[in-house]
């Protein structure tokens, strides 16, 4: 799944016009970047949430078969459902096996195909070193062991991971942030992590987006 239903609010005026994940990065949609590298892997089906300017994303992408895959779109409506919200509305869409799921906003190196199958506890979550604009960091990675406990190294969560349905199947629907039930699966150890070393960056202001496009930057940022 690719997290696309933003609004976008810090790369305005560029969002005003175009939703953030059809914005263009290194000769390609930011978007793009991801299905070519899921694709790449052998994914052949792709859930994309949409809500800020939803009408746009089909004519763009289609139905995925110029990456050789297939897309399914799980519309919103105008008001977006947050991380939490917007995946457990494409549940259906899912299926029953663990899924990856990864924010379109974000440029990096990762190869997706160090991601586990199935991950031992409830997810499994890709981690970064601290970048200057979130200096504190999200949770602390203790070998592979996410927790709030102050054990091992504070990291950032890159916004890449693998989910399992069981995360969050017992939520209501409606709009929630998944954070909370990060939180609630750490307390349970079955939040298992991963420290990545390579590029990575979160495009959130038209400035980023412009120094990601200089030469030798995109798309690894």
């Amino acid at each position: 799944m690719i997290l696309a239903a933003g609004r976008g609010e810090r790369m305005r005026p560029l969002t005003d016009v175009t939703p953030k994940p059809l914005l263009r990065v290194g000769g390609a949609m930011l978007i793009e970047h991801h299905l070519r590298k899921l694709a790449a892997i052998g994914v052949t089906e792709v859930v994309i949430n949409i809500s800020h300017l939803a009408a746009q994303f089909r004519p763009a992408l289609g139905d995925g078969a110029r990456w050789g895959l297939r897309i399914h779109y799980s519309e919103e409506g105008p008001q977006p459902l947050e991380t939490g919200g917007g995946i457990h509305r494409a549940l259906s869409l899912l299926g029953s096996a663990p899924f990856i799921v990864v924010s379109a906003d974000i440029l990096s190196d990762y190869d997706y195909a160090r991601l586990p199958c199935e991950p031992r506890g409830l997810a499994h979550l890709v981690m970064v070193p601290n970048p200057d604009f979130h200096p504190r960091g999200d949770f602390w990675l203790d070998g592979t062991r996410l927790n709030e406990d102050g054990e091992g190294e504070r990291l950032t969560f890159a916004n890449i991971g693998v989910y399992r349905a069981e995360l969050l199947s017992d939520q209501p629907a409606g709009r929630f942030k998944l954070l909370p039930l990060f939180q609630r699966a750490m307390r349970m150890r079955q939040l298992d992590g991963e420290r990545h070393d390579g590029a990575w960056c979160n495009l959130g202001t038209p400035a980023q987006l412009a120094a990601a496009a200089l030469p030798g930057h995109a798309p690894a940022c």
